[in-house]
């Protein structure tokens, strides 16, 4: 049996795709240990997971929620420069601090999320194999495929491709700050330079939550795998439904979440609430505990049916005529496995595209939130309402979702994967994380 770190970006959609696939790992008789800031210990649900802190003088206890706070709302320039420097700290601390917690509790592979840079610069620093998560949508790059982060399809002609082009050399430029980090770790551990994720992912196996019916088509990786969304194998709708639950079967209903980032955004609640009620149908609100009880009164008069923090998700889901989401990665592929169309909203982060890969895909439509009026959400409800090509294209993709496998395949091609790597003993590691971090700790203080 193996004994597995996870290192993870400490937001909640992120800890719940790799907390359930960890949950299998467990179930199948292996160790899971999970390394990050004291915050994310109450993030985590299953108890059987150890969580062990770090940062606690660079991320002390409740600092998570001040960058929770920023990356919900970025705003311009400034708030995105703040959300990179956030994302660099982050790295910075868990390649200053890992090495030797992986050291002391004799871990023998590493789960490292995509978005987090740190567990492919620390693994194969510590000779550990690791496996790359995408949570989100893949950061690999390929040239006709667009950043995750823009709106738009794949490139066809050279054109096309030279936008990517110039598109990746800002997205680079922005990201100077974290590239910084990821370059003076990667160079203190001994490592080939590096400064961008998609030089930090693993050569051995790459899991993504994407099906490849709903990717751009990517050239064919042998170890890439396309596993579906992450999710606890006992389905969970312990939630509750919101006080006054009865839905009427006549009415068709929508369901609106806009993720636990974005929950928030009251002022879209509300153009959303009203143009329900104007195409007279019932609206289930997931705000995700980001608005109180007065904003729920104004949603209800607005149009809302019911409005709630959270509700049962995937039974709302297969309940629901129309989903509306902001086309995070997580409620999206959990549309797909209802056959439920989308009304994508997206804000932020690799949301622009998802968005997108929702309108290649057939299965929903795009609306910009700028841009998202009453009378424009209106138009987008009806036209998924009435054409019924949206509902067949997102019931044939919901069948790839339910066939790609999940958890259980994913950790089928975890065990066989890591049956033909050489694991490296115990005592050997341990020498390698206590030589790491002698020559990191000089290097970086020279920094």
């Amino acid at each position: 049996m193996r004994h597995f770190a996870v290192i993870a970006p400490p937001f909640t959609s992120h800890v719940r795709a790799l907390e359930a696939l960890a949950g299998e790992l467990l179930a199948r008789g292996h160790r899971v240990s999970w390394l990050h800031q004291e915050d994310v210990r109450p993030v985590l649900s299953d108890p059987r997971i150890q969580f062990v802190a770090l940062g606690a003088a660079s991320h002390p206890r409740g600092s998570l929620g001040r960058m929770v706070d920023r990356a919900a709302r970025p705003g311009g320039p400034l708030g995105i420069s703040r959300v990179i420097a956030d994302m660099a700290a982050a790295t910075d601390m868990l390649c200053r601090e890992a090495p030797a917690a992986l050291r002391d509790l004799g871990v023998d592979a590493v789960l490292a999320d995509q978005m987090e840079a740190a567990g492919g610069l620390v693994a194969p620093a510590l000779g550990l194999p690791f496996i790359s998560v995408a949570a989100a949508l893949p950061v690999n790059r390929e040239r006709h495929l667009p950043l995750p982060v823009m709106p738009w399809r794949v490139a066809h002609d050279e054109a096309g491709q030279r936008l990517n082009d110039s598109s990746a050399r800002v997205y680079d430029w922005l990201m100077r700050p974290h590239a910084r980090v990821i370059d003076r770790h990667a160079r203190a551990f001994g490592l080939p330079p590096r400064g961008a994720l998609h030089e930090c992912v693993s050569p051995l196996l790459q899991l993504s939550q994407a099906t490849a019916s709903f990717d751009f088509p990517r050239k064919p990786e042998p170890h890439i795998h396309h596993v579906g969304p992450l999710r606890a194998q006992a389905r969970s709708d312990d939630l509750g439904w919101p006080e006054g639950w009865r839905r009427d079967q006549r009415v068709p209903l929508v369901f609106a979440s806009l993720g636990t980032l974005q929950g928030g955004r009251f002022g879209l609640f509300r153009r959303i609430a009203r143009a329900c009620r104007a195409e007279g149908v019932q609206l289930l609100l997931a705000h995700c505990d980001r608005l109180g009880p007065g904003h729920a009164e104004v949603l209800r008069r607005d149009g809302a049916t019911w409005v709630t923090g959270f509700a049962p998700q995937q039974s709302a889901l297969e309940m629901a005529e129309v989903a509306i989401t902001h086309a995070g990665l997580n409620t999206v592929m959990d549309a797909l496995a209802a056959g439920t169309p989308m009304l994508a909203l997206p804000i932020a982060f690799d949301q622009p595209g998802v968005a997108a890969r929702i309108v290649h895909a057939g299965v929903g439509v795009r609306v910009q939130p700028a841009l998202a009026t009453t009378a424009a959400l209106r138009r987008a409800l009806r036209r998924l309402l009435e054409d019924p090509g949206y509902f067949r294209r997102a019931r044939e993709l919901g069948q790839d979702v339910h066939a790609a496998g999940g958890v259980a395949r994913a950790a089928d091609l975890i065990e066989a994967a890591l049956q033909g790597v050489q694991a490296v003993s115990a005592t050997v590691a341990q020498g390698r994380a206590a030589a790491v971090g002698t020559s990191h700790e000089l290097t970086t203080a020279r920094a």
